[in-house]
């Protein structure tokens, strides 16, 4: 897992990133590491204290949550950051589906991006929210599903 020695062209291409100026994506770029994964590892385990934040460039996950895959996400997606905005442990694992390169943030240098990038805090407070919404909807339709089957 060596870390090359400038990443910043990866991480330029996460949709997260393109509002920033080339000044902030070079601070992000020396307080990230890049990783690779091996198909069929676990990235992150659910109950485990959150550590890390990681962005995806290439490659998939599986999101489980107590052993069903709930969610599938790719290059562009992220993961690990509500556990670190809170200190809360992880709400669900993350295995590598496919073979992965990751860009590796922890808990220090994600709390120094947030207080340094306040448009980065403000991105992922929208992806939060969305991710949200798509809950509320899974909710709604469980709940409709559920009503028909009474």
């Amino acid at each position: 897992m060596n870390a090359p020695a400038n990443n910043l062209g990866q991480i330029r291409k996460l949709p997260i990133f393109t509002d920033l100026t080339e000044e902030e994506l070079t601070e992000i770029d020396q307080l990230t590491d890049e990783v690779h994964i091996e198909q069929g590892r676990t990235i992150m385990r659910q109950g485990d204290l959150g550590q890390e934040f990681a962005l995806i460039v290439s490659g998939e996950a599986n999101i489980i949550k107590d052993d069903q895959v709930v969610a599938r996400i790719g290059p562009g997606d992220y993961f690990g950051e509500v556990a670190l905005l809170d200190s809360i442990t992880r709400s669900a694992s993350v295995v590598a589906a496919t073979d992965m390169t990751l860009e590796v943030i922890d808990r220090r240098g994600f709390n120094t991006l947030l207080d340094d990038i306040p448009r980065l805090a403000r991105a992922l407070l929208r992806g939060i929210a969305h991710r949200l919404a798509e809950r509320e909807e899974e909710i709604d339709q469980l709940r409709v599903e559920l009503a028909r089957q009474a």
